[in-house]
């Protein structure tokens, strides 16, 4: 069972609904037993980063989700704000994040050409074909993305995708067993699809 990690920020039911169309056994949930017992694990977020991580923290999974990940190599997704949350912070707000991978959220720089929040639809480039999950990703593959902040890892070995809103950025990041892609899969459509797809086989 893929468990979709339930910190009571929205609604899930898409990532859940795509899942099982994809012949996947997905459940959101906050048991610690289920999240003890899953094969796979995603990180949603949606809503502020601080917000995110006190409701991630006032949960107390954090320990069980950390010994399922690093002890056992269990799979992990996060998805927007839960991509963040990955890293050592965000200047959104003054929580400490995750620290599971060396990055920072940046906020985009408004200027005359760049609105922010990046809204819509991007394009997206694969910078590690081997990846297992990179290398599901269709050419020319669209996502959708809603978010005034961007992943900035310190090192370019922590980048699989990358995108442009009038500068390149992280739209997907790994280190080992744990992933985070900025856009929204359970919106993407078809492309979405492939990349929950080649997550799900990767979860065994």
């Amino acid at each position: 069972m893929i468990a979709i990690i339930d910190y009571d920020i929205g609604n899930l039911g898409a990532i859940a609904n795509m899942l099982v169309r994809l012949g996947a056994k997905a459940k959101i949930t906050s048991d610690p037993d289920e999240v003890r017992s899953a094969v796979g694990l995603i990180l949603p977020g949606n809503g502020s980063f601080d917000a995110c991580m006190r409701g991630l923290r006032s949960t107390g999974l954090l320990p069980v989700i950390e010994k399922s990940v690093f002890d056992t190599k269990v799979p992990l997704l996060g998805i927007c704000v839960g991509a963040q949350m990955l890293g050592t912070g965000s200047e959104e707000g003054g929580q400490s994040g995750l620290g599971w991978i060396d990055m920072t959220a940046r906020k985009f720089p408004v200027s005359a050409s760049r609105r922010v929040p990046h809204m819509g639809w991007c394009g997206i480039s694969v910078t590690q074909p081997a990846n297992p999950i990179g290398s599901a990703i269709e050419p020319d593959s669209r996502f959708y993305f809603v978010h005034s902040y961007f992943l900035e890892p310190r090192s370019d070995s922590n980048v699989f995708l990358k995108a442009n809103y009038g500068l390149d950025f992280a739209a997907g990041v790994v280190k080992d067993n744990v992933y985070g892609v900025q856009f929204h899969p359970e919106k993407s459509h078809r492309y979405g699809k492939s990349l929950l797809r080649a997550f799900k086989d990767l979860c065994g």
